[in-house]
């Protein structure tokens, strides 16, 4: 893919969530929590796998 294309795909995705931050700013907050909880039950997830391997 093309510099540019990355770059202008880029900067898009920033406006975006500055746009959706600016506007709307509940639905930011729930996205990014559901995002961190993800985050975190994935990090859960991979700990206990890590724990049943080594015992």
């Amino acid at each position: 893919m093309p510099v540019f294309v990355k770059k202008l795909l880029a900067w898009g995705s920033v406006a975006f969530l500055i746009y959706f931050m600016a506007f709307r700013p509940d639905g930011a907050a729930q996205m990014f929590k559901a995002i961190g909880a993800a985050l975190i039950a994935m990090a859960q997830g991979l700990g206990d796998f890590l724990t049943t391997l080594m015992t």
